[in-house]
């Protein structure tokens, strides 16, 4: 009997590699050091406008300069000095420094090959209630990256629901990866539809509603495909 829509390992499969490649494979596993400093001034600029609203503006400038060479070491090819300046910018008082600083150290840890160490840092950050939600979201969903080939299916959807909901921050990057996990619990079904949403959002980047189409196109047809006919019974 042939294998029905919902069982079918190879189509599984093939959608599962070609996603990996497009958005794991890129976004999350090759952090270049250019990436990473973009990331981390936008992050800096909003920490900064955190910080000045609660701080002198004084003890600001100095954490924001040390903050800025530790970028500027970064992206011109000098780590070691960069880690030495995150270093003392986490040991600071400032919250949002200290998570900028954490998330950088981080993406550095993951980008040397220390997925565990990286998934720790990540976790202490999403976790810390005295941080500002935007920097441990950021964390949540860079972590659940990090994490999402060795952690169960079943509980990368139960991190990611608060951001995989339309209007949520990074609803994108967390719906597609949940989408990913049912088809990885063998649920195409509740995949394509989670693609079905991401095709027709406008919240989402191009590049991931276009293959948000393709691949809600691919399991459109699988799971609404007859099942192989079942021999009728004769009395």
């Amino acid at each position: 009997m042939a294998l029905t829509p919902q069982t079918d390992p190879a189509f599984l499969r093939e959608v599962d590699e070609e996603l990996r490649r497009d958005q794991l494979g890129q976004a999350w596993r090759r952090y270049g050091k250019a990436l990473i400093a973009l990331i981390l001034v936008g992050l800096a600029l909003f920490g900064g406008y955190l910080w000045w609203q609660a701080n002198s503006e004084s003890k600001a400038g100095e954490e924001g300069e040390q903050l800025s060479a530790a970028l500027d070491d970064l992206s011109g090819g000098r780590p070691a000095q960069a880690d030495a300046k995150f270093k003392a910018i986490v040991q600071g008082d400032n919250p949002a420094y200290r998570a900028i600083a954490q998330l950088a150290q981080a993406a550095r840890k993951f980008e040397a090959g220390d997925a565990k160490g990286a998934i720790a840092a990540y976790r202490a950050i999403e976790t810390d209630s005295g941080i500002a939600q935007p920097f441990r979201d950021t964390a949540l969903i860079k972590g659940v990256a990090a994490a999402f080939d060795t952690m169960p299916p079943q509980a990368a959807i139960d991190r990611l629901k608060p951001l995989a909901q339309p209007g949520a921050p990074w609803f994108g990057s967390a719906a597609e990866m949940t989408a990913i996990a049912y088809l990885k619990l063998n649920q195409p079904q509740k995949a394509a539809a989670i693609f079905n949403e991401l095709a027709k959002s406008t919240e989402v980047p191009e590049t991931l509603r276009a293959r948000a189409v393709r691949i809600s196109g691919a399991l459109d047809e699988r799971t609404s495909a007859p099942s192989a006919p079942q021999k009728e019974k004769t009395e």
